[in-house]
């Protein structure tokens, strides 16, 4: 069997991975020389720490599996199981972290309380202030900007998969076919539509309006930090952020203790990573409003510094990257992803949101157990 796959972001090329994996050939169409877009500008988490109980937690722990079986066959992925710790400074924050510890679900996403030298046990690179940090053992870390080109390259190594950059489709022409901008038709027993956060042209013409819309952000990048950073690591705004959260304890805290003004403004909480440089991959903010600015703001960037610069006890390193990128979201929370039949044969797979990178194996895995491949 063929599968066409059109859209080489972290969606995509997991779709390619399941159908090879799966015996077929696969046909990738991208747009662009490679992927550009959210799949690259983000914190190569895979985040299982603030997840929704039920189907969104379930999706991202078995992607946290998949991807530590994919990354032990393809090492350029940079796969670590690196967990995540939230340094919380007060009783506010503690109560939630407190909160979180006691759900039915905690023993699976690998929550434990923490006191503030035990995390400095886990993580010694947390030298700043603060009472206690939730531990989360079942995060984990992948390199964003090299995880396509290494997946890709193992792809290519199976002779069952032909990727074709610069390239864009522009018309479902049948079923099962689509045609691109070099007037080629491309057919096969399935089409898979992973265009990202590019919701209008195609996607708008062959599914119309669809429950899902785009999220802009700003993050930076480091200079190497010199040491470790063991963990990835949030503050307690990323409880106000993540649905995992949600408890009286979050209702005290928004209603005790404001958020910074700039983060307020922002929508901001703080996430960082280490990346295999040594560099620190900082943000971010979420802009949700159209249309969106086109030139990043300082402000996000200074408050950032000032909070991990509080967490790490020394001045962060030289800033050496910043960038913004735009991710399609499903407004269906009931919902991890937008899966739409819009012809027959042909599948639309989007907005995943922030959620992307950490489900995008267990997404795909989805979609080939649906379509039978």
């Amino acid at each position: 069997m063929k599968v066409i796959v059109v859209g080489a972001g972290v969606v995509g090329t997991m779709h390619a991975w399941h159908a090879v994996e799966r015996g077929h050939e696969v046909v990738h169409i991208e747009r662009e020389a490679e992927a550009r877009g959210a799949s690259l500008r983000n914190f190569g988490q895979i985040w299982v720490s603030g997840r929704a109980g039920g189907e969104e937690l379930d999706t991202a722990l078995r992607a946290r599996e998949l991807w530590e079986g994919i990354g032990a066959r393809v090492p350029g992925l940079g796969f670590r199981a690196i967990g995540s710790l939230t340094p919380v400074r007060n009783e506010l924050e503690l109560a939630v972290a407190e909160a979180a510890v006691a759900r039915p679900d905690a023993a699976a996403r690998g929550y434990k309380l923490l006191t503030a030298a035990e995390a400095r046990a886990v993580n010694p690179a947390l030298r700043g202030a603060f009472e206690a940090a939730l531990w989360c053992e079942r995060d984990a870390a992948v390199e964003p900007r090299l995880a396509q080109l290494a997946l890709r390259e193992a792809l290519l190594a199976t002779g069952k998969y032909t990727f074709l950059p610069n390239r864009e489709v522009r018309d479902v022409v049948r079923e099962n076919a689509v045609r691109d901008d070099r007037g080629e038709t491309h057919t096969g027993a399935a089409v898979v539509l992973c265009t990202g956060a590019a919701l209008s042209g195609l996607v708008r013409e062959v599914a119309g309006e669809i429950p899902v819309r785009r999220v802009r952000l700003q993050m930076m990048q480091t200079a190497p930090l010199g040491e470790p950073l063991t963990t990835s690591v949030a503050d307690a705004d990323s409880f106000r952020y993540y649905p995992a959260y949600a408890s009286p304890a979050l209702d005290a805290l928004n209603e005790g203790q404001a958020q910074d003004p700039t983060a307020a403004a922002h929508k901001m909480q703080l996430l960082m990573v280490q990346r295999l440089d040594g560099g620190l991959t900082i943000g971010d903010t979420h802009e949700y409003e159209h249309p969106f600015a086109f030139d990043t703001l300082e402000d996000p960037y200074e408050h950032l510094t000032r909070v991990v610069e509080s967490f790490l006890g020394r001045p962060l390193p030289k800033i050496r990257r910043r960038w913004a990128g735009v991710y399609a979201q499903c407004v269906d929370t009931s919902r991890v992803v937008h899966r739409q039949r819009v012809r027959d044969g042909v599948w639309l797979v989007t907005g995943p949101g922030g959620r992307g990178m950490t489900c995008s194996p267990a997404i795909a895995e989805t979609t080939a157990n649906e379509l039978g491949w």
